[in-house]
Order: structure tokens, then sequence, then C-alpha cells
């Protein structure tokens, strides 16, 4: 463990601890790094997410409502 790593306390359901401690016993990955690429993986999700959005925000804003009447209006519901 580097000097920048922080130690936290986490609660985890007991099944989801029995399957990391089982992965790490598999693999050359403490549960400490296993945990680290979890979170990793959905923070880089998020930031596709709030890329995606950042690209849209000036296209029109559509009312649910109105795609539904046009949708009707169109003969497609």
């Amino acid at each position: 463990m580097t000097g920048s790593n922080k130690r936290v306390t986490i609660y985890l359901k007991p099944e989801f601890h029995r399957a990391l401690k089982v992965k790490a016993a598999e693999t050359e990955y403490s549960i400490s790094d296993l945990v680290n690429s979890a979170v990793k993986r959905a923070l880089l999700e998020d930031a596709v997410d709030l890329e995606a959005f950042e690209k849209r925000a000036g296209e029109p804003l559509l009312a649910f409502e109105d795609v539904v009447r046009d949708l009707k209006r169109h003969g497609k519901l």
C-alpha cells in the first residue's frame, strides 16, 4: 500500500465479501485492488455518460407528452 492510498471502512454483503475473497485468492489481486478496479470502472462509466450529456446540451428539449401526442397523430400508437 502506497502513501497516497486512503484507508476506509466499507460494509459488504457477506456473499459479496466471500466472492471477493475467492476472486482474490484465485488471482494475483488483493481485495483492495478488486474494489479499486470496480470503483474506477463505475466512475469511468459516469464520465462517459457526462460527456454524452454535454455533447447533447444544445439539442432542443422534447416533452414526453409531446412525443406521445406526435406518435398518436402519425398513427404509430
